[in-house]
């Protein structure tokens, strides 16, 4: 039986990310690489990609999984906008710890695609640091993580320049972003 695509992906069910009391202990908080603004790096997170992807263009994000986790998601997406959410998204990656997965799948005018499951290993431990890199190269995602190659994902969204927004939710603490 095939599970339907809210059950795989839950990410986009609940779509609006909670705000903390600026009081909240233990935020993590990093200068942006112009050195102008400063960042929130919570869990949730919803940043924007100036001027959008294009080749050669990457998104790092080094993190720890939580002691006990259950899932996260890394999704790159057409705006941050008043549309939630949005209508299409490049990549959603949700990493599920119970069934050691990690799936990747497209939004192209609010219907999403087939979902891509195969992966040659399953990086992440649970309390652990990791680092993934997902570098636009013409035509595809090309996603690492410590260094190795993990999988690489066909564009299905385009102009890549319109795909301008990280969103990451889930299991982890994100320490770095760039």
């Amino acid at each position: 039986a095939q599970k339907s695509y809210d059950a795989l992906f839950p990410f986009f069910q609940k779509w609006s990310l909670p705000q903390r009391d600026e009081t909240e202990p233990n935020k993590l908080v990093s200068r942006c690489p112009d050195g102008e603004a400063e960042r929130k790096l919570e869990v949730p997170f919803r940043g924007h990609i100036t001027g959008g992807l294009q080749p050669g263009k990457k998104v790092i994000l080094v993190g720890v999984v939580d002691p006990s986790p259950d899932r996260f998601y890394i999704a790159l997406t057409c705006g941050r906008g008043s549309r939630e959410p949005p209508p299409n998204v490049a990549l959603e990656l949700c990493v599920r710890f119970k069934d050691r997965q990690i799936l990747r799948r497209a939004c192209m005018s609010g219907s999403w695609g087939e979902v891509e499951k195969a992966v040659p290993f399953f990086p992440f431990i649970k309390d652990q640091p990791f680092k993934v890199e997902i570098r636009c190269e013409h035509g595809r995602f090309q996603a690492f993580v410590d260094g190795q190659q993990l999988f690489s994902f066909q564009h299905r969204v385009l102009p890549l320049s319109h795909v301008d927004t990280l969103w990451i939710k889930g299991s982890l603490k994100i320490t770095k972003l760039a």
